[in-house]
Parts: C-alpha cells; sequence; structure tokens
C-alpha cells in the first residue's frame, strides 16, 4: 500500500536511518538495525518504530517477505538531495542559490581541489547551457 507523499524534510535520526536505507537499497528491520548498530547501539523496537513512521511519511514502502517486512526507499536519494538544498536555500539564503554557493566556498575547510571540481561542474553545466 502506497501512502501519499509528505513533503517535509526527514529528522536527523530519520536521515541516519534512509542513509542506511539507500545504502542497502532496503532491507528488514534486522538488516538495518545491523547497519546502524556499527556506529550506535539501537534497540530493534526503536528502529522498527521509526521506519514505520517513515513508511507513513511517505519516505519508505514496504512488503512482507516471510514473516518480516522488507522496507525499500519510496524517495530517491538525488530526489530528496535536490529537495533538501532548495528548502536550505529558500530558508537561509533567501532562494539565492548563489549566495549558498558563496558561503561554500568561503568555507575554509573546502580545498583547492574541491573548489576546481565546483568549477569543472560549473563550466559543465554552463556548455550545456550554451547549445
Amino acid at each position: 500500500m502506497r501512502k501519499k507523499h509528505d513533503t517535509s524534510l526527514l529528522t536527523e535520526v530519520e536521515l541516519e536511518f534512509m542513509t542506511v536505507v539507500w545504502d542497502l537499497g532496503g532491507g528488514t528491520v534486522r538488516d538495518i538495525l545491523a547497519e546502524l548498530n556499527k556506529v550506535q547501539e539501537r534497540a530493534y523496537t526503536s528502529v522498527a518504530t521509526v521506519l514505520k513512521i517513515m513508511e507513513q511519511k511517505g519516505f519508505l514502502t514496504s512488503e512482507r517477505k516471510d514473516r518480516s517486512l522488507v522496507y525499500r526507499p519510496a524517495v530517491p536519494k538525488a530526489e530528496y538531495q535536490k529537495t533538501s538544498l532548495k528548502n536550505l536555500s529558500s530558508k537561509l539564503f533567501n532562494g539565492a542559490p548563489a549566495a549558498l554557493v558563496a558561503r561554500l566556498v568561503d568555507d575554509e575547510d573546502v580545498t583547492d581541489e574541491m573548489l576546481e571540481e565546483m568549477r569543472a561542474l560549473l563550466e559543465e553545466r554552463l556548455g550545456d547551457n550554451a547549445n
């Protein structure tokens, strides 16, 4: 049964869970719990509850396989990244993507190599629009 997608963003915990589901491509509560426990110990029931909430929000789908539910992403990672960045740009940078990029470029942790990668991406995009 497919739920209506909730356009809200994931909480920090939900994003942690969703990242595991994206990386695995899907899995049972036990599969997801095993991955999460590599970073921080979690209770089975807590993980099951969060996954159910994420399904209700429309971020996951589930299907019964044998005696377990298998959860899969309902939202592709790239789509969620795009939505999150638009939200961030809108709320924190007054809807100006250039301001977001300017803040990123000003970050002292951004290396020259990273800046060169950004330049290459921008040049590629600008080249695509010129055609």
